[in-house]
């Protein structure tokens, strides 16, 4: 029994097709239908059944797929113990956010993948919120608040941002002096998202409201510059804007609380080495950040 074929079914069964898992381990669908299919064979059972929509697992796949798993994730173990010292190899998947990956994180990664010739990297920049689980991620790097998850998330380097506002906007609608007063103005936001400030030492709440919404930070800076509302958004995003005038700070008595990058992964005991390593790149990337101002550049 091939190992390429166990983890390539588990990502089949993970991803609930073969399209999109082929998209996955970057191989052609005919390759991973070989792979099932010369499995399939091995076993002498049928662990999926194919649909136009998809692929869902039998009564036997659904069981020997979690026994698969667990043996693919040994054998990685494995690899990673017999491999010299500090070396990588395998498959390593990230979600990165699109406001921020491609300057600021990518080329943590391409360095990683420069120090680890046998370690493939597939990195997703979007803002979306992805599910690592069903979607097959190893981790994500986050920025902003941590909601309440299963997740296992580790800070690597603060973030810093405020309310910002085109001064075209202010002198139409006013200013929010209180936290209560941004209700009653446009926000631009990325769903529905509750916007939090400091009052002091105490953390004050607010459900915003707003007919323009993006799940992009560039998106929402944009909609910011043309005066449709206000937006919180990094320090990074806004600094320039803020500098030339065409943004400026609303409510400053009543910062955000402080922010920050994370890398995220599915639960589990330990984390592998790959992640672990990735994660103490990016944290040694943030440190100057870290010991100035707080704001990642």
């Amino acid at each position: 029994m091939e190992i390429d074929d166990l983890e390539t079914f588990v990502e089949v069964a993970d991803a609930g097709g073969v399209s999109p898992a082929a998209r996955r381990l970057g191989l052609s669908k005919s390759i991973v239908s070989r792979r099932l299919f010369r499995l399939e064979a091995e076993l002498g059972v049928q662990l999926l059944v194919r649909t136009t929509r998809g692929a869902a697992l039998t009564e036997a796949g659904a069981t020997f797929r979690d026994h698969a798993a667990r043996v693919c994730a040994e054998i990685d173990s494995a690899r990673e113990m017999i491999l010299p010292a500090g070396d990588l190899r395998g498959r390593l998947r990230v979600a990165a956010p699109l406001s921020f990956g491609p300057t600021h994180f990518a080329p943590v990664l391409a360095e990683m993948a420069r120090r680890h010739p046998q370690l493939h990297i597939h990195t997703c920049y979007t803002d979306r919120f992805v599910d690592l689980i069903s979607e097959g991620y190893d981790c994500a790097i986050r920025v902003g608040y941590i909601q309440d998850s299963d997740l296992i998330a580790r800070r690597i380097g603060p973030i810093s941002g405020k309310l910002v506002a085109s001064p075209g906007y202010i002198a139409a609608r006013g200013t929010p002096a209180t936290p209560d007063d941004v209700v009653a103005h446009e926000a631009l936001m990325q769903g529905t998202e509750a916007w939090q400030f400091m009052d002091g030492d105490k953390i004050v709440t607010v459900r915003p409201r707003g007919r323009f919404k993006a799940d992009n930070g560039t998106a929402l800076l944009a909609a910011a510059v043309s005066g449709l509302g206000i937006a919180w958004l990094p320090d990074d995003l806004t600094q320039d804007h803020l500098a030339s005038g065409t943004l400026v700070p609303v409510m400053t008595d009543y910062p955000p609380p402080p922010a920050g990058a994370y890398i995220v992964r599915p639960p589990g005991q330990h984390p592998a080495r790959k992640i672990r390593i990735l994660t103490e790149m990016l944290i040694e990337h943030c440190e100057p950040v870290r010991k100035s101002v707080g704001v990642i550049r």
